[in-house]
């Protein structure tokens, strides 16, 4: 997309039956790298994040706690989810809460109108609920429980039983849109993304949509049906339509028009949800579809998915404790393929931190940065003629911006920094074989000396461009020693063109200093 354009880019809102862990701060990262990067490009760019509040599930939970749901919310987003946005550094613009007035009379305006629109009616359904999924269960998605479980059918996801719902409840026309929504996977093929994430849903539309239940009248835990007050919306409804109240829906036009559609970044189990039950709601009220549904994969401890019922889910502090927000950030990014599932091991993080971050990048900027004081007094040097070298170096740091641009915008977020490091490996073999040391012992090779350290002081200011997004606290710290300013006012799309600064501080501490592996499981 070329800069100044609009980039709407959302999380899952994230329920609040429990506190996060770092499977929520994995998704959490990654919208907010892809928001910064857009953001540093010019693009008119918005992040969305939030919490879903509603429904059976926290109705249990609050009860469980003996205080209200409402109680129960506000404790865990106030204790838990907010403070997991400051943990990891994100940079949102806005945060949603089901329960706020703004989107609990959106979502009214948007169920009214399809309402008297003729796509919602209503009718009696009996099935297999999820209380977990919050979602009823076709039998395909049961497996035969293990252990106390043996005997019954359980959630493939949840490993707990269903239950056996009958209600009367309001359904929404699902079943009018399969052919419209397999006419959109069809006329835009990156809508649904990955490939393999693209393909389930095909399949899954193909093989016919049902009505959807939309309200429950078997508790009172959600927002009201504006016509029957006696039943409360389903939560999934309730909950997709946090990102049009969020950006206006039916109460500020302009605000709506500049944002919608979105980027949704969800897990790859919503993203039936997201690509299916939700551009079929849009379709009904008439407005624009997401520009893109990408669905990551899962974060596996172990070889297993996260769990908080199995207790295996891992807290975003007993990471950053150890390693620093940054090496967090910079670790699920670099290591794990955006859009496929990936292993987190304590041995893995604590090598490409001492391998990646202190002794690549970390010590390549100390370095640098020391040998301008050494050799220069701080002062920048000028540098003379240019050998193949130093031309080769140039030629990096035009061409990993230019990649690493193109791999944002394919949302391949490992890819770019994969090949942003393809510039710090450049700059410490540039280093190497150019002995700035030994040069700095003849006075006839002073010129040589300036363009060295001149050369290998640019790329690493353009590293500190790129890789603003991923380790904003360690991109800023380097800008500043060298000169520089707010980071973030340097367009990331021109990373290379970045103008020097008189005078060079070097880093009193390392960028990211050596720590002793922590033992694994460690808090």
């Amino acid at each position: 997309m070329p800069a100044g354009d609009s980039f709407f880019i959302t999380t899952p809102i994230f329920y609040v039956n429990d506190v996060p862990h770092i499977g929520h701060a994995y998704t959490e990262v990654a919208s907010d790298v892809l928001a910064r990067w857009h953001r540093q490009r010019g693009d008119d760019t918005w992040l969305l994040t939030g919490t879903d509040e509603h429904g059976q599930k926290i109705l249990r939970t609050a009860t469980s706690h003996d205080v209200s749901p409402k109680e129960w919310a506000d404790k865990l987003v106030e204790e838990s989810w907010k403070p997991l946005l400051e943990t990891v550094n994100i940079a949102n613009d806005d945060f949603i809460r089901t329960t706020d007035a703004r989107h609990e009379t959106g979502v009214q305006l948007f169920l009214q109108k399809l309402y008297d629109d003729g796509f919602i009616y209503q009718g009696e359904f009996e099935g297999f609920y999820c209380v977990g999924c919050e979602e009823y269960k076709q039998p395909s998605d049961l497996v035969d429980g293990t252990g106390p479980f043996e005997g019954q059918q359980v959630c493939a996801i949840h490993s707990k039983p269903v239950e056996v719902l009958k209600e009367s409840n309001y359904f929404f026309r699902m079943s009018d849109f399969e052919q419209p929504l397999l006419d959109l996977y069809a006329s835009q093929p990156d809508f649904v993304q990955p490939a393999s994430v693209r393909n389930e849903i095909v399949q899954f539309v193909k093989q016919g949509l049902r009505d959807l239940s939309i309200s429950r009248a078997s508790f009172d835990w959600g927002i009201k049906v504006p016509w029957d007050e006696s039943h409360v919306v389903y939560v999934w409804f309730d909950a997709l339509l946090n990102y049009v109240t969020a950006t206006g829906y039916g109460v500020d036009q302009e605000e709506f028009d500049r944002r919608w559609p979105a980027v949704h970044i969800v897990g790859k189990d919503i993203a039936r949800f997201h690509a299916v039950i939700w551009p079929a709601m849009l379709l009904a009220a008439g407005l624009p579809v997401p520009k893109r549904v990408f669905g990551h994969g899962w974060l596996l401890v172990g070889g297993e998915k996260m769990s908080k019922s199995k207790l295996t889910g891992i807290a975003p502090q007993q990471i950053t404790d150890t390693f620093g927000v940054d090496a967090f950030r910079y670790y699920f990014m670099r290591a794990i393929t955006f859009g496929q599932d990936g292993n987190f091991s304590w041995e893995d993080i604590s090598a490409r931190y001492q391998a990646e971050l202190a002794n690549g990048f970390g010590n390549l900027a100390s370095r640098i940065t020391a040998m301008v004081g050494r050799y220069f007094d701080g002062t920048v040097p000028i540098a003379g003629d240019l050998q193949p070298a130093d031309l080769a170096i140039r030629e990096t740091e035009l061409r990993v911006t230019r990649e690493a641009d193109g791999a944002i915008e394919r949302f391949a977020i490992n890819e770019a920094l994969a090949v942003i490091w393809e510039l710090v490996d450049a700059l410490n073999g540039y280093i190497t074989e150019q002995e700035p040391w030994v040069l700095a012992k003849s006075e006839a090779q002073r010129e040589r000396l300036a363009t060295v350290l001149s050369t290998s002081l640019r790329g690493l200011g353009t590293l500190a461009v790129l890789l603003s997004p991923f380790i904003p606290e360690a991109a800023q710290k380097l800008w500043q020693s060298i000169g520089q300013g707010e980071l973030t006012s340097q367009p990331i799309d021109r990373a290379a063109e970045w103008s020097s600064a008189p005078t060079v501080t070097p880093l009193a501490a390392g960028l990211f200093p050596r720590i002793e592996q922590p033992e694994a499981g460690a808090a």
